[in-house]
C-alpha cells in the first residue's frame, strides 16, 4: 500500500533502534544483575504520520479511557502486529476457568510476544494501564532479541481518568516530559493528547527511503 508523503512526518533513524546492556556476574557467584535497559531517547513531537524501523516493539500505553487497542487498530497500518491483554482474554474467555483467565492470557501473549521478537517482526502491544513493571517486562524481551524500543503515551483528559489510574499517569507523563524514559530501554517516547490523538493517523514500520 503506497503513502502519500506528508510534511509533517516523524521518523526513526537508524542510531536509535538498539541500545547496550552490561550484564556482569558477581565476583562471589551470585547471579549476574539485570541487565542495564538504559538509553539515550529523544522525545518525539507529535505529527500525522510516524515511521519506525520493521521489526520494532511499538508499546501504546494509556488509561481505559483511551482505549489503546482501538487506538492501535485504527493507526496501525501493518494488520496482525498489535497484540494486547484484552484480545487474549476475549479469545480465552469461556474456555478457561475465570480464576485461570489472568494467568493463562499473559502466559500466551507472552509466547506470541516472544515469537515475533525472535523472527524480527514488528510487535504492537496495546496497554491499558501504567504499570512500569509490565512495561519493562516487554522492554527486557526486546533487549534480549536487541529489538528497537519505542512508547507512545495516549494522554486522556484527567476527567476520564479512573482514580486508581492517576498516579501511574502523572509519573509516566511527567518521566516522559523530563526526557527520563530512555532510563526504561525506550529508544524514541510520544506524549498524545488532545486534537494530537485525533491528527496522528497512520504508523508504518519501514526502512527510511533510499537516497539516491
Amino acid at each position: 500500500m503506497s503513502i502519500p508523503p506528508s510534511s509533517r512526518s516523524v521518523k526513526i533513524s537508524a542510531d536509535e533502534r538498539t541500545g547496550w546492556s552490561s550484564e556482569r556476574p558477581r565476583r562471589d557467584g551470585a547471579p549476574p544483575r539485570p541487565a542495564d535497559v538504559s538509553v539515550r531517547s529523544r522525545v518525539l513531537a507529535p505529527s500525522d504520520r510516524l515511521r519506525y524501523s520493521p521489526g520494532s516493539l511499538l508499546l501504546i500505553v494509556g488509561a481505559v479511557a483511551s482505549e489503546p487497542d482501538r487506538f492501535a487498530e485504527r493507526v496501525v497500518e501493518e494488520r496482525g502486529t498489535t497484540l494486547s491483554l484484552m484480545k487474549v482474554r476475549a479469545l480465552l474467555t469461556g474456555r478457561v476457568e475465570a480464576d485461570e483467565l489472568e494467568a493463562r492470557g499473559r502466559e500466551l501473549l507472552d509466547a506470541a510476544v516472544l515469537k515475533r521478537l525472535q523472527a524480527k517482526q514488528t510487535v504492537v502491544i496495546a496497554i491499558e494501564g501504567f504499570d512500569a513493571r509490565e512495561r519493562e517486562h516487554y522492554v527486557r524481551l526486546a533487549l534480549a532479541q536487541r529489538r528497537p524500543r519505542h512508547l507512545i503515551l495516549l494522554d486522556a483528559r484527567r476527567d476520564q481518568v479512573r482514580d486508581e489510574e492517576r498516579p501511574g499517569l502523572d509519573d509516566l507523563r511527567r518521566a516522559l516530559d523530563a526526557g527520563e524514559l530512555g532510563r526504561e530501554g525506550f529508544q524514541t517516547v510520544l506524549r498524545l493528547g488532545g486534537n494530537a490523538l485525533t491528527e496522528l493517523n497512520r504508523i508504518v514500520f519501514q526502512p527510511p527511503p533510499r537516497e539516491d
